[in-house]
């Protein structure tokens, strides 16, 4: 009998972009090794890097996906973690997520990686009610209420 691949364990860091009409902005992400997979809807946000802690990682990694700087956070608000196929190997994620408010702006991809550039396919942002009243895959699974909470702090 094989035994189950043990997972990659990877620190990451999600920000909450909140802007002044109280949506938060998603990206569409799907699995490049698996693209009938489907798509999922995330928050900006990667992986925590050798030497740097979560509150830098997720300031940085919101400027690379989305091109707007943010220049302060809240939180962590939320911690989560997963298990996940993607790119052909097994991911354990331990997150950390933050809140920021910014100004409504139009993303940009151009500090996206190669990998992030198979993996993800662009922006929205939602309000509250359309995070409660969609079909399609939001992660992590109870946004919505993460989201209202940080608009009521």
């Amino acid at each position: 009998m094989k035994t189950p691949p043990r997972p990659v364990v990877r620190l990451a860091a999600r920000v909450l972009l909140l802007d002044p009409q109280d949506r938060v902005l998603l990206v569409l992400g799907g699995d490049p090794a698996q693209p009938k997979a489907g798509t999922w809807w995330i928050t900006p946000g990667g992986g925590v890097e050798a030497g740097e802690d979560a509150r830098a990682a997720a300031l940085r990694e919101a400027f690379e996906e989305t091109g707007h700087r943010v220049d302060s956070l809240v939180g962590p608000v939320a911690r989560r973690s997963s298990v996940f196929p993607f790119d052909g190997r097994l991911i354990e994620q331990r997150e950390q997520y933050f809140v920021a408010r910014v100004p409504a702006f139009e993303p940009t991809r151009t500090g996206w990686t190669e990998l992030e550039q198979r993996a993800l396919h662009g922006f929205r942002w939602w309000t509250v009610d359309e995070l409660r009243s969609t079909r399609e895959t939001v992660f992590p699974e109870r946004l919505a209420d993460l989201v209202a909470d940080a608009l009521a702090s």
